[in-house]
């Protein structure tokens, strides 16, 4: 599951031109009010840039709301997964972006006028191609409780990110060279077998003598070498720790159930299924007769899903017309009236739409449902449980910080307060302290200071830290003694890469001519083949390869080529047949092909330029609130591990 879903959450990456699509969820995110961070608190900030801020409401409620998203594709997203994607910093790092961007734009004067704002509505909120008019459109923002002004002022920002936008990139051009060659990489294909042995399916079971890993070291000195290493003295309160301490009161949960109730709400719930027809290029007459026809069938006991998979011309047909509880409501707004009219086990007639007729089934149909307290009273105690073992650890850390810089040393100010400061040991920037900091966080903080220095708190998924820098040790030559565990695990590899290479050599001849499917594991080889193969192609097991992408588009059809050596392992690569991209077919789409090739330049750019502005702007985030913020809503995915 964690592979597709990183498949599907590489749309997230903060490019700009996501950036841009999602500015306006954002603002609804931000504005939709659903309850504030834990009890009644204050704004704070939890990202700064120059002047201008993030407040953890803001960013609360956008990591919420994009959560919630991901949690209707992805069934079981849960805490460990939303952490090990890194989507709470995805999701910071895009409202920094596009808070600089609004910046800039205010910067350069670019704004947007309220014609151009109206000219946005009207083509914003149309049903069946005209504009529903400014009474419905204003009835529409007062039901989803969206302030008139607050919504046109975030179309005014997104049109004028728009027009800022166009003038950075009006000088981004392109040759015809660069787009036939990228036209080429699109559009060229070979359908290809390999064959694959990894290291690892090669046992070698010789013992390795203490001279040849010697040996070996003095061989490959120049690769044993020991960076810039830093040692300091550390206390940390871990948060599992400090629960001990905390007594969670039932007038807490209550109070914080009563002041998020609209966290909890469940939305109505509606299982949906349609038959589409479409009329595209298509006698309009006609299709409607066609329609009627399956919905006489239908109205006569045929099954709906058999029908839909044999006759229904959408994306959902082979699923038997289901379109589920959510994606439905991508519809137009008129197959959604029609939709709501309906209850449970009832058919529509026809709806009939710009693009075509439709017949809907409601299966499913749950009203919307808040959770009583009983039932989510262990989450919320669970959750406060954390905020509050989280408060006491800021605040002994905070106490710590205080008596540490007046005593100049972290050691003494442990011994006032009955603690011990420990040794870090010698440790690389970046490297994890097990077990409660596993992604570097003191390291990374240790870097930061001059000797004898003291951190700020230093704040983990698993708890606070503080930190004061005792020593530092220059980069250097290692010691054999120092890296010996290392040495020889890159000999064993080194030998072990040598009898794969050896065994792939010995099978390349009996694969010759040969089913290599069938031949496959008889030599111990896994089979791979790929219909239509394109450069810079993630390849199974290999993944992308610039050496297989020149083979595939060079090597003779049907020939076997030498072992090709990918990171675990070596492969044969055989190409059965290629396509060719055409010209004649290059100058027809060139007009959509340089559109795509801008963008995708011009996206580089923007990224670009986005970084120099993070420099210029002094971009800070305030890890402690941060932390804060992730830890009191991925509490509510523990359930689901």
């Amino acid at each position: 599951m964690l592979k597709t879903m990183r498949k599907n959450v590489k749309a997230l990456a903060p490019t700009l031109w996501i950036v841009i699509a999602t500015f306006i969820i954002s603002i609804f995110a931000i504005w939709g009010g659903a309850g504030r961070l834990g009890e009644g608190s204050k704004e704070q900030t939890v990202a700064f840039m120059g002047k201008d801020h993030i407040s953890t409401d803001e960013y609360y409620m956008a990591l919420r709301n994009r959560l919630e998203a991901l949690k209707k594709e992805f069934s079981g997203l849960n805490k460990a997964f939303i952490q090990q994607l890194n989507l709470p910093q995805q999701v910071l790092e895009q409202m920094i972006q596009q808070n600089l961007l609004r910046w800039k734009a205010a910067e350069m004067g670019v704004t947007a006028s309220n014609q151009e704002v109206r000219d946005r509505i009207v083509s914003l909120f149309q049903r069946d191609g005209k504009f529903i008019g400014f009474g419905e459109y204003r009835r529409i923002l007062d039901y989803n409780r969206i302030s008139l002004s607050e919504y046109e002022n975030s179309l005014k920002q997104e049109i004028s990110l728009n027009k800022m936008i166009q003038l950075l990139t009006a000088g981004i051009t392109a040759t015809p060279e660069e787009l036939w060659e990228n036209y080429r990489k699109q559009n060229e294909s070979a359908k290809i077998e390999y064959l694959l042995l990894e290291e690892s399916k090669v046992p070698l079971d010789q013992t390795l003598a203490a001279a040849d890993i010697q040996a070996y070291f003095e061989k490959n000195k120049d690769k044993y070498s020991l960076p810039e290493r830093r040692e300091g003295l550390y206390i940390f309160l871990a948060t599992e720790d400090l629960k001990k301490e905390v007594q969670v009161s039932d007038a807490d949960i209550d109070k914080y159930y009563k002041d998020n109730l609209d966290q909890f709400k469940e939305p109505e719930k509606i299982s949906v299924s349609r038959i589409f027809l479409s009329t595209a290029g298509k006698d309009k007459t006609a299709v409607q007769k066609d329609a009627q026809a399956l919905l006489d069938r239908l109205s006569g006991g045929s099954d709906f899903a058999q029908v839909a998979r044999v006759s229904s011309q959408d994306e959902k047909a082979k699923e038997g017309g289901d379109w589920g509880t959510e994606e439905w409501r991508n519809l137009s707004d008129k197959e959604g009236q029609e939709i709501a009219k309906l209850s449970p086990g009832q058919m529509s007639g026809l709806v009939e739409t710009e693009e075509g007729f439709s017949i809907f089934k409601v299966s499913e149909k749950e009203p919307e449902n808040t959770p009583s307290l009983d039932e989510v009273k262990v989450r919320i105690k669970s959750t406060l449980e954390d905020q509050k073992a989280r408060e006491i650890a800021e605040q002994k850390i905070g106490q710590i910080e205080k008596t540490a810089r007046r005593e100049k040393s972290l050691d003494a100010a442990a011994q006032k307060m009955g603690m011990k400061a420990l040794s870090t040991g010698l440790l690389k920037k970046g490297q994890g302290l097990e077990p409660f900091d596993p992604s570097g966080s003191l390291s990374q903080a240790l870097f930061e200071l001059k000797e004898k220095q003291i951190s700020p708190p230093v704040y983990t998924f698993s708890g606070t830290g503080i930190v004061e820098m005792e020593k530092t040790e220059a980069p250097r030559p290692a010691a054999f003694e120092e890296v010996s565990p290392d040495v020889e695990k890159d000999l064993r590899a080194s030998k072990q890469k040598e009898v794969t290479l050896q065994k792939i050599r010995e099978a390349r001849p009996q694969v010759e001519g040969k089913n290599w499917e069938e031949t496959a594991p008889k030599l111990g080889l896994e089979f791979k083949s790929v219909a239509e193969h394109k450069k810079e192609q993630y390849l199974g097991v290999i993944g992308e390869s610039q050496e297989i992408d020149t083979l595939a588009f060079s090597l003779p059809i049907d020939q076997t080529s030498e072992p090709v050596e990918f990171a675990t392992g070596y492969a044969l690569v055989k190409v059965l047949e290629r396509k060719e991209a055409s010209r004649e077919e290059f100058e027809k789409n060139k007009a959509t092909e340089l559109t795509n090739f801008l963008e995708a330049r011009k996206n580089r750019f923007l990224q670009s330029y986005i970084d120099k502005l993070r420099t210029e702007r002094q971009v800070r985030i305030n890890y402690g609130l941060f932390m804060q913020v992730n830890n009191d809503i991925l509490s509510r995915y523990e359930t689901t591990e």
